[in-house]
């Protein structure tokens, strides 16, 4: 059977099937998450983008061979049956989305704004992932409250940026205390697709 092995792993795996997530973001990171979460059962999935793939895409996004097609609309066809929004995220149609319909809410996004505001109006549900770009060690990956990050320049800013509007709630992030490479727009799939998976991880280990 196509879940057997996730059956014998999760013994509430009907209750994780059923459970009704939206992914913000499908690139490297978001793309991961779900292709993770698709594999291990869940079927209500909802992603959320409006980019297309480009060339410099293809050292880490699923799909992106298929140059200059929509995000959304090829993830659709990979993977059957989750639900596909094109849309860019800002903080103005965030608020219009019914965060109520899901029971997790993953925050793959980059654009600080359109962040700040997806965690602030999906809460309690986020799970939000940090800086993924410019590091090669999958090891120094780490699931923690966004209050104790360390390292990460990004997960930085996010806290200040929370801060200024008196926020005070408290959501887990992926993060890395891997020091970021001095580049330009360096990327690894390697440290992407992990981000994307610890994700997944950690809206699955309540189903075990």
């Amino acid at each position: 059977m196509r879940y057997d092995r996730c059956r014998k792993l999760f013994s509430k795996f009907e209750k994780l099937q059923q459970l009704n997530i939206l992914i913000c973001g499908v690139g490297g990171v978001g793309g991961h998450a779900l292709e993770c979460l698709y594999k291990s059962g869940v079927r209500n999935i909802t992603i959320i983008d409006y980019d297309t793939y480009d060339i410099t895409n293809q050292n880490r996004q699923i799909g992106s061979e298929f140059i200059g097609r929509k995000k959304v609309e090829i993830l659709a066809q990979l993977y059957p049956g989750i639900k596909s929004i094109d849309m860019k995220l800002t903080p103005q149609n965030i608020k219009e989305i019914d965060f109520k319909n899901y029971d997790i809410v993953i925050d793959a996004i980059d654009d600080i704004k359109a962040k700040i505001a997806l965690i602030t109006n999906a809460y309690p549900k986020i799970i939000s992932s940090m800086g993924a770009a410019k590091r090669i060690d999958p090891t120094k990956i780490k699931i923690t409250s966004i209050w104790k990050t360390d390292t990460d320049p990004f997960a930085r800013k996010i806290r200040q940026e929370l801060k200024k509007i008196k926020f005070k709630g408290d959501f887990k992030v992926v993060y890395s205390t891997e020091k970021p490479i001095e580049c330009d727009m360096g990327s690894f799939i390697g440290v992407t697709g992990a981000f994307g998976f610890a994700l997944c991880s950690e809206v699955v280990k309540d189903f075990v």
